[in-house]
C-alpha cells in the first residue's frame, strides 16, 4: 500500500459503476483518498456492486460540492487531459506526474483530478491545477474509460512509489493551497482594480485568467504567497496614503 497522501478526485461523475470501478482500481494499487465533486448518483447499489470489495474506499469517500472544497489542504494539484499540449498548462507524461505526485505527496496531500465520463474537466476544473496530467494512447482511438484512466494512473503511482527514493525536492517550504492561491487571485484582482490596471483586449476577460495561469505554473510556495501578498498589501497602504495627502 502507498504510504502517501493521493487525493482521487472525481468531478461530475455520471454513473455510479464508474465511482465503484475507480474504488476498486484505487485498492488494487494501494491508494485510499478517493474525493467526489458533486456526483450524479451516490451512494449507488452498482457502485457497491462495482467496487468488488473495495467497499472501505467507498464508504470514506468524501463528497463535495465543488472543486475548491475537494482540494481543501491540498499541495501540488494535477488535471488529467486527453490534449497532447496545452498553451496554459505544463502538460506532464503519466510516468513523470506519478514520480512527481509521489516526491510532493511527502509534504503535503495530492490532488488528481478527473474529469465527467463524456465531457471532462472544465476550464473553470482547471483554475487550480499546476499542471496537466496525460496518459498516451494510440492516435486511433484516444478514449479511456474513466475507471480505466484511474487504473492507469494509480499504477504508475504504486510503481513510482516503489522506485529508488526520489531526489529531494529543492523546496523548503510546501506548496501554498488552492484556497491561499485563490486568497491571492483575489488580492491581485483588488489591487489591478485599484490602480486601474485593466485588460485592454476586446473581451476585457483573458488578464487575471492569464495571470493565474502563469503563477499556477510556478508553483509558488506559502512563503512566496505572503511575499506577493505582503507587496500587494504595501501597494494598497501606499495609495491610501498618497490619497489622504491629497485629501
Amino acid at each position: 500500500m502507498t504510504p502517501f497522501p493521493i487525493r482521487i478526485v472525481l468531478v461530475d461523475s455520471s454513473h455510479p459503476g464508474n465511482i465503484g470501478a475507480v474504488a476498486r482500481a484505487m485498492k488494487n494499487m494501494g491508494l485510499r483518498h478517493l474525493h467526489l465533486v458533486r456526483p450524479r448518483e451516490f451512494p449507488h447499489a452498482e457502485a457497491t456492486a462495482r467496487a468488488s470489495g473495495a467497499d472501505d474506499v467507498l464508504a470514506a469517500a468524501v463528497v463535495c460540492d465543488s472543486v475548491g472544497a475537494a482540494l481543501e489542504g491540498c499541495g501540488l494539484v494535477l488535471a488529467t487531459t486527453s490534449r497532447g499540449r496545452d498553451h496554459y498548462h505544463r502538460v506532464f507524461d503519466v510516468r513523470e506526474a506519478a514520480q512527481r505526485a509521489v516526491a510532493e505527496a511527502a509534504s503535503a496531500p495530492v490532488a488528481l483530478l478527473f474529469g465527467a465520463e463524456r465531457t471532462g474537466l472544465t476550464n473553470d476544473d482547471l483554475r487550480n491545477a499546476h499542471g496537466l496530467l496525460r496518459i498516451p494512447t494510440s492516435d486511433e482511438y484516444a478514449s479511456l474509460n474513466l475507471a480505466m484512466a484511474v487504473q492507469v494512473v494509480s499504477y504508475e503511482l504504486l510503481r513510482a512509489s516503489r522506485e529508488v527514493t526520489p531526489p529531494p525536492l529543492l523546496r523548503t517550504q510546501p506548496l501554498a493551497s488552492a484556497q491561499q492561491m485563490d486568497l491571492l487571485y483575489e488580492h491581485l484582482q483588488v489591487v489591478l482594480n485599484d490602480i486601474d490596471f485593466r485588460d485592454r483586449t476586446q473581451s476585457g476577460v483573458n488578464l487575471i485568467t492569464r495571470i493565474r495561469a502563469f503563477l499556477q505554473r510556478a508553483e509558488l510556495d506559502i512563503n512566496e504567497v505572503n511575499i506577493l501578498r505582503g507587496i500587494l498589501s504595501a501597494v494598497q497602504q501606499r495609495r491610501r496614503r498618497a490619497g489622504e495627502q491629497h485629501s
